[in-house]
């Protein structure tokens, strides 16, 4: 590895002691690096280049998600995606691919004694790419089916999850759906994706990865492989916060559908690097902690009254979460949301469930967090981190987001910050941070206008259980049924999910 060499500190819960860091800025033709050397048999590579979905062109949205799927789910010059599979199969590995707004990254793990076999034919599929025909109409037509079928007409919670950052962002680069619009991909064209490769896949947007018992002098080999792809100047650009009108919105869209999915979010100027991130990391956690029973709102939605599978908060965004028990690395925005995702109630009690996200919410901003909720919440937190972090691949994916970011090593850095914190800043933080005057909110459902003329009339909307619950609740349920949706009829849309993603 040549470049300037930085060394963290070394990490009290990681297994891999020293996190090396290389940097173009000395010599522009090499590749940054992040490399996690071990004495694992498993060497994993995550080849990261800094371009995504924000930089598809106006008119060519999906443009950055085809062009990744074209390179993980093609055909080199030399070989048949086919042929690539039939490859792979029998070291057990694979490529994949991950598209977010300002990453693309591949990422693949083979065993020691095939990495001679698997590092050609990962190299083959990023630096010569076949860009054959079959290959395009397949991918874009998958794409398309993605959109079209597997979020609009089947997913309503990754639908409203996925709407929501839409309706947050419009306008922005941020304003489309990493896969694209529907309109936009049948148009591409093979040579839209050509065009892509070579102004985006440069080296100076390459980020290499490598962890584990790779041999000595590999990370050179692949950072002088990968010299091949051209200079040109780095993606850099600075994306602004997104410009939403005060006031509550609603958008309600309409499917047939059984349940009723809620969103709801805004967006906030703290992302990981920020001052606040680890106060407001603190209060989603305590607030909504993925898959966590123990969450406040876990607890007075789905085990105080059973509406749902669950409920959660979010400061950063993490797609595919209805099918992951943790986020994947690699997703790093300049802007982040606050988000609620109430997995879908029945359709009955879908407005009280928004009316209830509304009140527990309220109730956050207004009387904050205990001592205890502080210190428990802390305490999971701190050691919460190592969960995130307990393969090679995440730790690897975690250093290259702190570089990222520019802090330190994942793990360290939230002990740090959580260290430092006081249930005074959390607090504060959440008076800095947490507004409802912007709040936005997606709900999928099948009767839109019932559900629009509720809020609008500000109807009741009570809750009916098949058991006995305590007094409490039922007193608590009288004050959320009629709770306010300050919402203004002019800002309550009904949308058909045919309209969605066009």
């Amino acid at each position: 590895m040549t470049g300037r060499k930085r060394f963290l500190v070394p990490l009290m819960f990681c297994l891999v002691p020293v996190v090396i860091i290389s940097s173009s800025a000395a010599v522009p033709a090499k590749p940054a690096s992040v490399l996690l050397p071990g004495t694992s048999p498993l060497v994993t590579f995550r080849i990261l280049f800094m371009t995504g979905s924000a930089y598809d062109p106006p008119g060519k949205e999906g443009l950055a998600q085809l062009t990744a799927s074209m390179l993980a789910e093609g055909g080199t010059r030399s070989m048949t995606y086919d042929q690539i599979v039939k490859a792979l199969y029998p070291m057990a590995s694979s490529v994949s691919a991950q598209v977010d707004k300002e990453m693309t990254v591949f990422s693949g793990t083979s065993h020691i004694e095939n990495l001679e076999r698997y590092y050609p034919l990962l190299k083959d599929m990023l630096l010569d790419p076949g860009f054959r025909a079959d290959d395009f109409m397949r991918l874009r037509e998958d794409a398309v089916n993605y959109l079209k079928v597997s979020l609009r007409e089947s997913n309503d919670e990754e639908l409203g999850k996925e709407y929501l950052y839409n309706v947050i962002y419009s306008g922005h680069p941020y304003g489309h759906d990493n896969t694209g619009r529907i309109v936009a991909l049948e148009k591409l064209t093979i040579d839209d994706v050509r065009d892509f490769y070579r102004g985006h896949y440069t080296a100076a947007n390459l980020v290499v990865g490598l962890a584990g018992g790779y041999p000595k002098g590999f990370p050179e080999k692949v950072e002088a492989d990968f010299t091949k792809l051209p200079e040109t100047s780095a993606d850099q650009k600075h994306f602004d916060a997104p410009k939403i009108a005060a006031g509550m919105h609603v958008d309600i869209i309409t499917r047939d559908t059984r349940s009723t999915a809620i969103s709801l979010g805004f967006p906030i100027d703290v992302n990981r690097s920020a001052k606040d991130w680890a106060a407001l990391a603190l209060i989603a956690s305590y607030f909504g902690q993925h898959r966590s029973s123990n969450s406040y709102l876990f607890q007075r939605l789905r085990e105080a009254r059973g509406m749902n599978y669950g409920d959660y908060a979010y400061i950063e965004y993490f797609p595919r979460g209805m099918f992951l028990m943790t986020p994947e690395p690699n997703l790093g925005r300049q802007q982040q949301i606050f988000q609620i995702w109430i997995r879908p109630v029945e359709q009955d009690n879908g407005v009280f469930a928004l009316r209830a996200a509304l009140y527990e919410y309220d109730k956050l901003v207004r009387d904050g967090l205990s001592q205890h909720e502080f210190d428990t919440t802390r305490e999971f937190l701190t050691k919460y981190a190592n969960v995130l972090t307990q393969t090679q691949s995440a730790r690897l994916g975690y250093a290259m987001d702190s570089r990222y970011y520019g802090i330190p090593d994942y793990n360290a850095y939230v002990r740090t910050q959580l260290a430092k914190l006081t249930l005074a800043d959390v607090n504060a933080a959440i008076r800095r941070h947490l507004k409802t005057e912007r709040m936005r909110a997606v709900v999928v459902t099948k009767n839109g206008e019932g559900f629009r003329n509720s809020i609008v009339n500000n109807s009741p909307s009570p809750i009916t259980y098949n058991s006995p619950k305590p007094k409490e609740i039922m007193d608590e349920d009288k004050v959320i049924q009629v709770y306010k949706i300050n919402a203004r009829p002019e800002d309550i849309r009904i949308v058909p999910v045919e309209q969605i993603f066009e």
